[in-house]
């Protein structure tokens, strides 16, 4: 099998391989959740040929995040930007990381 087969989407997180109803039932959720959190722009469901959202399993991961602190009482929009920062904040440390190790494979002291 190449990289190129459908079979190899299976493994592909980001493959949007899920209609929004059977993503709703994934999650527990309603079809309405999943377009909040669209409008509240934490997931952007690719669009099949016939326009229909589809969500991948990395989305449905973030959409199940938000879906546990909306139901811990927060609101949705403050769920969704809480994620939000969560992840550039992960993001922002990952690259600080790598610098750092680039530094100090290069020889330069690292401050702490």
């Amino acid at each position: 099998m190449t990289a190129d087969t459908p079979l190899d989407r299976l493994d592909d997180d980001d493959y949007p391989a899920y209609t929004m109803g059977r993503a709703a039932e994934m999650l527990g959720t309603t079809p309405a959740f999943l377009r909040a959190l669209g409008e509240a722009r934490l997931i952007t469901p690719l669009r099949s040929e016939g326009g229909h959202r589809r969500y991948s399993r990395y989305q449905l991961r973030i959409a199940a995040r938000a879906r546990e602190m909306v139901d811990q009482g927060t609101a949705i929009e403050a769920a969704c930007r809480i994620i939000i920062l969560e992840d550039q904040l992960e993001e922002a440390r990952r690259i600080n990381d790598a610098l750092r190790r680039s530094e100090l494979g290069s020889g330069q002291k690292a401050d702490v």
